[in-house]
């Protein structure tokens, strides 16, 4: 009796031994699929099918999706793909992938200058920060910004906005702005936002310098940001076909629950 109580035990042991094993090995190998692949602008075509602008010329194919999960949304979006093997070692501005997960970042145009008093009222007057990272980018004539700031439990919507005519002899020059809803406390966390900027000007060509300023938590900053818009003709792709999209916007690595806060950005 003993005999079989051992055996009986040994055996569980070993079957607790190798579940826990292979439950590591899936954590391991899902791990990898947690993290992005690459930050995109998602760009739905009239047949119903989409193609992702890696950054400003290269372009990623998508195998294992016919339609875009926004529907006819142009959004940009963190994704992570597979090259398929055929292409896992071409140097050209395009590539065939498989998605293994996407999911789109607020996307937004700018808003209009009211008045200082307004711009408070309307707009909000909070304060941020802009994170310098791989996803804090001028790209694809779009800016998309990892933003950091104090979130309460309850997390209610932060509403972010860049603000247009700002300085009327400059149209490149813009102010963001941070509506917290009172949601002034707590831990600070991070999200992503992301601006739609390809409808400005293009006096002096595609490319341009974007100047930003906002109200941090030390006081008021300005940077700049150079961009080039998006051809208003021809297909994605035009442009220095060379450029096979190793640009800091693909391999980065960002922990999900660093941008947690996604969800409660408007």
């Amino acid at each position: 009796m003993k005999k079989i109580k051992f055996l009986f035990l040994a055996l569980g042991l070993a079957a607790a031994a190798a579940t826990l094993h292979s439950c590591n090995n899936n954590d391991y190998y899902d791990y990898g699929y947690l993290r992005p692949t690459a930050l995109v602008t998602v760009r739905p075509q009239a047949d119903g099918s989409f193609f992702m602008q890696l950054d400003d010329f290269s372009v990623l194919y998508p195998e294992n999706m016919s339609k875009s999960p926004f529907g006819d949304k142009e959004v940009r979006a963190l994704v992570n793909y597979t090259v398929n093997a055929s292409d896992r070692d071409t140097r050209t501005a395009y590539a065939n992938v498989n998605v293994n997960w996407i999911d789109s970042i607020r996307t937004k145009r700018p808003v209009p200058y009211l008045s200082e008093s307004e711009n408070n009222a309307v707009y909000g007057d909070d304060p941020i920060e802009i994170v310098r990272d791989w996803v804090t980018v001028a790209e694809d004539g779009y800016l998309t910004l990892r933003i950091r700031t104090r979130w309460d439990s309850k997390c209610c919507p932060h509403v972010i906005n860049l603000v247009s005519g700002v300085n009327p002899e400059n149209p490149y020059e813009f102010e963001l702005r941070h509506n917290a809803n009172g949601d002034i406390y707590g831990n600070m966390g991070d999200a992503l936002i992301a601006f739609n900027l390809n409808d400005l000007p293009r006096d002096n060509g595609d490319k341009i310098t974007i100047r930003l300023t906002w109200r941090s938590f030390m006081g008021y900053k300005s940077t700049d940001f150079s961009l080039r818009l998006r051809p208003e003709e021809g297909t994605a792709g035009d442009g220095d076909g060379d450029n096979t999209g190793d640009t800091g916007n693909a391999g980065g690595e960002i922990d999900p629950a660093s941008i947690a806060f996604n969800r409660y950005v408007e």
